[in-house]
Protein backbone atom coordinates (compact mmCIF):
# COMPACT_ATOMS: atom_id res chain seq x y z
CA UNK A 1 0.00 0.00 0.00
CA UNK A 2 2.66 2.56 1.29
CA UNK A 3 6.38 2.73 2.27
CA UNK A 4 7.54 2.61 5.61
CA UNK A 5 7.85 5.55 7.25
CA UNK A 6 11.50 5.60 8.74
CA UNK A 7 12.51 5.00 5.27
CA UNK A 8 12.02 8.67 4.03
CA UNK A 9 14.37 10.98 4.11
CA UNK A 10 12.47 13.87 3.46
CA UNK A 11 10.96 13.58 7.63
CA UNK A 12 14.20 16.10 8.36
CA UNK A 13 12.83 18.73 6.28
CA UNK A 14 9.22 18.26 8.24
CA UNK A 15 8.41 21.79 10.48
CA UNK A 16 4.72 20.85 11.30
CA UNK A 17 2.64 17.84 11.70
CA UNK A 18 -0.73 18.41 10.42
CA UNK A 19 -2.81 15.38 12.22
CA UNK A 20 -6.16 13.51 13.13
CA UNK A 21 -6.98 13.01 16.72
CA UNK A 22 -9.33 9.55 16.89
CA UNK A 23 -7.37 6.76 15.93
CA UNK A 24 -4.72 8.53 15.07
CA UNK A 25 -3.39 10.58 18.66
CA UNK A 26 -5.72 8.33 20.56
CA UNK A 27 -5.06 4.55 21.75
CA UNK A 28 -8.56 2.68 22.21
CA UNK A 29 -10.13 6.43 22.86
CA UNK A 30 -7.63 7.35 25.06
CA UNK A 31 -4.51 9.84 24.65
CA UNK A 32 -1.42 8.33 26.74
CA UNK A 33 0.91 9.54 28.57
CA UNK A 34 3.68 8.87 26.22
CA UNK A 35 1.27 10.55 23.43
CA UNK A 36 1.55 13.81 25.47
CA UNK A 37 5.24 13.12 25.87
CA UNK A 38 5.46 12.51 22.02
CA UNK A 39 3.91 16.42 21.46
CA UNK A 40 6.19 17.75 24.01
CA UNK A 41 9.21 16.33 22.56
CA UNK A 42 8.15 17.46 19.47
CA UNK A 43 7.42 21.47 20.48
CA UNK A 44 11.10 21.26 22.96
CA UNK A 45 12.34 20.36 18.85
CA UNK A 46 10.52 23.25 17.18
CA UNK A 47 8.42 20.88 15.44
CA UNK A 48 4.36 22.55 15.51
CA UNK A 49 1.45 20.19 15.61
CA UNK A 50 -1.57 21.00 14.37
CA UNK A 51 -4.76 18.76 15.26
CA UNK A 52 -7.66 18.53 12.31
CA UNK A 53 -10.27 16.53 13.92
CA UNK A 54 -13.78 15.96 12.81
CA UNK A 55 -14.38 16.09 16.68
CA UNK A 56 -17.34 19.41 17.28
CA UNK A 57 -16.24 22.83 18.17
CA UNK A 58 -17.14 22.53 21.97
CA UNK A 59 -14.64 20.01 21.87
CA UNK A 60 -12.00 21.25 20.33
CA UNK A 61 -12.30 24.79 21.99
CA UNK A 62 -10.69 23.13 24.83
CA UNK A 63 -8.10 20.49 23.50
CA UNK A 64 -6.84 23.67 21.56
CA UNK A 65 -5.71 25.53 24.58
CA UNK A 66 -5.08 22.22 27.31
CA UNK A 67 -2.48 20.10 24.36
CA UNK A 68 0.84 21.46 23.72
CA UNK A 69 -0.14 22.31 19.63
CA UNK A 70 -0.30 25.43 18.01
CA UNK A 71 -4.16 24.91 17.39
CA UNK A 72 -6.78 22.27 15.93
CA UNK A 73 -8.71 22.60 13.25
CA UNK A 74 -12.85 21.24 13.82
CA UNK A 75 -15.46 19.69 12.29
CA UNK A 76 -13.71 18.34 9.07
CA UNK A 77 -12.18 21.94 8.34
CA UNK A 78 -15.42 24.02 9.22
CA UNK A 79 -13.29 26.35 12.42
CA UNK A 80 -10.51 26.60 13.26
CA UNK A 81 -8.75 27.15 17.02
CA UNK A 82 -5.41 29.20 17.39
CA UNK A 83 -3.79 27.94 20.82
CA UNK A 84 -4.81 29.68 23.81
CA UNK A 85 -7.51 31.42 22.26
CA UNK A 86 -11.29 30.17 22.44
CA UNK A 87 -12.36 32.76 20.05
CA UNK A 88 -13.12 30.02 16.48
CA UNK A 89 -12.41 31.33 13.17
CA UNK A 90 -14.81 30.23 10.45
CA UNK A 91 -13.35 28.14 7.28
CA UNK A 92 -17.08 27.73 6.10
CA UNK A 93 -18.78 31.16 6.54
CA UNK A 94 -21.89 30.34 7.87
CA UNK A 95 -24.35 33.49 7.25
CA UNK A 96 -27.49 32.13 9.28
CA UNK A 97 -26.74 29.80 11.88
CA UNK A 98 -30.08 29.28 13.03
CA UNK A 99 -31.36 27.98 9.57
CA UNK A 100 -27.82 26.01 8.65
CA UNK A 101 -28.82 24.01 11.79
CA UNK A 102 -32.36 23.62 10.99
CA UNK A 103 -31.54 22.54 6.98
CA UNK A 104 -29.03 20.14 8.73
CA UNK A 105 -31.38 18.70 11.17
CA UNK A 106 -34.39 17.96 8.43
CA UNK A 107 -31.91 15.82 6.10
CA UNK A 108 -30.89 14.23 9.48
CA UNK A 109 -34.33 13.05 9.70
CA UNK A 110 -34.65 12.15 6.14
CA UNK A 111 -31.49 9.62 6.20
CA UNK A 112 -33.11 8.49 9.88
CA UNK A 113 -36.55 7.93 8.26
CA UNK A 114 -34.63 5.23 5.77
CA UNK A 115 -32.18 3.90 8.59
CA UNK A 116 -34.11 4.16 11.99
CA UNK A 117 -30.87 2.78 13.87
CA UNK A 118 -29.16 5.70 13.75
CA UNK A 119 -28.76 8.25 16.45
CA UNK A 120 -27.34 11.41 16.86
CA UNK A 121 -23.89 11.86 18.44
CA UNK A 122 -23.67 13.10 21.94
CA UNK A 123 -21.49 15.69 21.02
CA UNK A 124 -23.74 17.15 18.09
CA UNK A 125 -24.92 20.08 20.05
CA UNK A 126 -21.77 21.59 20.46
CA UNK A 127 -21.49 21.55 16.27
CA UNK A 128 -21.48 24.82 14.55
CA UNK A 129 -21.09 23.59 10.88
CA UNK A 130 -21.84 19.70 10.31
CA UNK A 131 -23.76 17.46 12.15
CA UNK A 132 -23.16 14.11 12.90
CA UNK A 133 -24.32 10.60 14.06
CA UNK A 134 -23.03 7.35 15.56
CA UNK A 135 -21.18 5.37 12.85
CA UNK A 136 -23.10 1.73 14.72
CA UNK A 137 -22.52 -0.68 12.40
CA UNK A 138 -23.26 0.74 9.17
CA UNK A 139 -21.61 -1.37 6.16
CA UNK A 140 -19.79 0.43 3.15
CA UNK A 141 -22.83 0.19 1.40
CA UNK A 142 -25.04 1.17 3.73
CA UNK A 143 -22.08 4.34 4.05
CA UNK A 144 -22.46 4.87 0.44
CA UNK A 145 -26.33 4.96 0.16
CA UNK A 146 -26.33 7.53 2.76
CA UNK A 147 -23.31 9.84 1.24
CA UNK A 148 -25.76 9.52 -2.17
CA UNK A 149 -28.86 10.39 0.22
CA UNK A 150 -26.55 13.34 1.38
CA UNK A 151 -25.37 14.61 -2.28
CA UNK A 152 -29.48 14.69 -3.24
CA UNK A 153 -30.17 17.20 -0.60
CA UNK A 154 -27.08 19.32 -1.50
CA UNK A 155 -24.97 17.92 1.62
CA UNK A 156 -21.56 16.46 1.47
CA UNK A 157 -20.63 13.31 3.82
CA UNK A 158 -17.79 11.72 4.93
CA UNK A 159 -17.13 9.27 8.03
CA UNK A 160 -14.30 8.04 10.39
CA UNK A 161 -13.81 4.98 12.61
CA UNK A 162 -16.51 7.30 15.34
CA UNK A 163 -18.98 9.22 13.57
CA UNK A 164 -20.60 10.05 10.39
CA UNK A 165 -21.00 13.81 9.17
CA UNK A 166 -23.33 15.72 7.04
CA UNK A 167 -21.08 18.56 6.01
CA UNK A 168 -21.50 21.74 3.90
CA UNK A 169 -20.14 20.56 0.17
CA UNK A 170 -16.44 21.01 -0.41
CA UNK A 171 -15.68 21.51 3.17
CA UNK A 172 -12.91 19.11 3.95
CA UNK A 173 -9.29 18.75 6.12
CA UNK A 174 -7.20 19.26 3.09
CA UNK A 175 -9.40 22.74 2.15
CA UNK A 176 -9.43 23.95 5.84
CA UNK A 177 -5.47 23.21 6.58
CA UNK A 178 -4.28 24.81 3.49
CA UNK A 179 -6.32 27.89 4.37
CA UNK A 180 -5.10 27.98 8.14
CA UNK A 181 -1.54 27.27 6.39
CA UNK A 182 -1.63 30.18 4.33
CA UNK A 183 -3.32 32.66 6.40
CA UNK A 184 -1.73 31.61 9.84
CA UNK A 185 1.49 29.97 8.68
CA UNK A 186 2.70 31.20 5.72
CA UNK A 187 6.14 30.08 6.15
CA UNK A 188 5.93 26.87 5.79
CA UNK A 189 5.86 25.37 2.21
CA UNK A 190 4.08 22.04 1.72
CA UNK A 191 7.04 19.41 1.95
CA UNK A 192 7.31 20.91 5.56
CA UNK A 193 4.38 19.72 6.73
CA UNK A 194 3.48 16.00 7.10
CA UNK A 195 -0.33 15.21 7.57
CA UNK A 196 -1.21 12.15 9.52
CA UNK A 197 -4.82 10.34 9.74
CA UNK A 198 -6.27 6.98 9.72
CA UNK A 199 -9.82 6.66 8.07
CA UNK A 200 -11.96 8.32 5.31
CA UNK A 201 -12.54 11.49 6.95
CA UNK A 202 -8.80 11.85 6.32
CA UNK A 203 -8.84 10.96 2.66
CA UNK A 204 -8.10 14.63 1.76
CA UNK A 205 -5.00 14.54 3.69
CA UNK A 206 -3.56 11.94 1.54
CA UNK A 207 -3.85 13.85 -1.98
CA UNK A 208 -0.28 13.97 -2.86
CA UNK A 209 -1.16 17.14 -5.10
CA UNK A 210 -1.24 18.88 -2.46
CA UNK A 211 0.45 17.10 0.95
CA UNK A 212 3.41 14.94 -0.43
CA UNK A 213 4.43 13.46 2.89
CA UNK A 214 1.43 12.02 3.95
CA UNK A 215 1.39 9.08 6.60
CA UNK A 216 -1.59 6.76 7.64
CA UNK A 217 -1.16 4.80 11.16
CA UNK A 218 -0.99 1.10 10.73
CA UNK A 219 -4.90 0.59 11.46
CA UNK A 220 -5.71 2.76 7.90
CA UNK A 221 -5.10 -0.37 6.23
CA UNK A 222 -8.43 -1.19 6.89
CA UNK A 223 -9.92 1.36 5.11
CA UNK A 224 -7.27 0.98 1.69
CA UNK A 225 -10.09 0.07 -0.75
CA UNK A 226 -12.35 2.98 0.86
CA UNK A 227 -9.68 5.81 -0.81
CA UNK A 228 -9.28 7.08 -3.65
CA UNK A 229 -5.93 9.13 -1.91
CA UNK A 230 -3.60 6.99 0.00
CA UNK A 231 -0.89 7.51 2.21
CA UNK A 232 2.26 7.86 0.91
CA UNK A 233 3.76 6.53 3.74
CA UNK A 234 2.42 4.04 6.69
CA UNK A 235 3.82 3.31 10.56
CA UNK A 236 4.21 -0.15 11.54
CA UNK A 237 1.95 0.72 14.61
CA UNK A 238 -1.60 1.54 15.25
CA UNK A 239 -3.66 4.55 16.60
CA UNK A 240 -1.38 6.74 19.14
CA UNK A 241 1.17 4.38 19.43
CA UNK A 242 1.50 4.89 15.12
CA UNK A 243 1.88 8.47 15.88
CA UNK A 244 4.41 7.90 18.24
CA UNK A 245 6.17 5.81 16.25
CA UNK A 246 5.95 8.91 13.64
CA UNK A 247 7.45 11.50 16.02
CA UNK A 248 10.46 9.41 16.87
CA UNK A 249 11.29 9.28 13.33
CA UNK A 250 10.68 12.72 12.72
CA UNK A 251 13.19 13.59 15.94
CA UNK A 252 15.94 11.00 14.98
CA UNK A 253 16.15 12.09 11.49
CA UNK A 254 16.90 15.79 12.61
CA UNK A 255 20.05 14.78 14.32
CA UNK A 256 20.89 12.96 10.87
CA UNK A 257 23.53 15.18 9.02
CA UNK A 258 21.81 16.94 5.86
CA UNK A 259 24.00 16.29 2.52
Amino acid sequence: MSKHISSSHLLRNIRLVATDMDGTLTLEGKFTSVLLQALENLASAGINVLIITGRSAGWVSGISSLMPVVGAIAENGGLFYRSLNLESVALTPIPDLSQHRQHLATTFAKLQNQFPQIQESADNQFRVTDWTFDVSDLTVNQLEYLSNLCQSEGWGFTYSNVQCHIKPQGQDKARGLLQVLREYFPDYSLDQVVTVGDSPNDESLFDQSYFPVSVGVANVVKYANQLQYQPAYITTAAEGAGFCELSNSILQSLSIPKI
